[in-house]
């Protein structure tokens, strides 16, 4: 796929205006990667903070009093969140270890892919904590209808958006 020489132009459609971006393959991986770390970048501060929370609700007074489904609902939130952590942070490691060796096209695919699965374990943690503290405030009825509600929320944002605007022809 790629061009027999590198510094050939290729052309790509650009994201911003419609028309046509003059750059070679090298310079496309190098852009791609640069905006995949800055999305990751985001998504890791909320994990982080996520994450930090958890660590510390079990030192919660109140927790005592939540019964084994929480404990159990906890659980996998906490895992999913590390799960995360460490998704949104392998790209990092990934870079660090092929530096130089001209496989910024391998790095790219994998840390996309990375970054689709730590977005899923956030996706997981986020609805685990609101169930979670929902239970505990309001009752199990209130907790799943929450929970269901940033669900439905998270899935409709996050994939059935970009879904529909892939079907869709770009505007011009």
């Amino acid at each position: 796929m790629a061009p027999a020489n590198l510094a050939e132009p290729v052309t790509q459609p650009s994201e911003s205006s419609g028309g046509s971006r003059d750059e070679t393959e090298l310079e496309r991986w190098d852009r791609n990667l640069a905006d995949l770390l800055q999305e990751m970048r985001v998504a890791l501060t909320g994990v982080q903070i996520l994450f930090a929370f958890l660590l510390t609700l079990p030192f919660a007074a109140r927790f005592d009093q939540t019964g084994p489904r929480d404990h159990a609902v906890y659980v996998v939130t906490l895992l999913a969140s590390a799960a995360a952590s460490a998704l949104l942070l392998a790209p990092v490691s990934f870079h660090r270890r092929v530096f130089r060796q001209g496989r910024k096209d391998q790095l790219v695919r994998s840390a996309s892919r990375l970054a689709q699965a730590g977005l899923a374990c956030v996706l997981v943690a986020v609805v685990g904590a609101v169930f979670v503290v929902m239970d505990v405030i309001v009752g199990l009825a209130g907790a799943i209808a929450a929970a269901a509600g940033v669900a439905v929320m998270f899935v409709s944002l996050w994939y059935a958006l970009p879904m529909r605007a892939r079907t869709r022809p770009p505007h011009s």
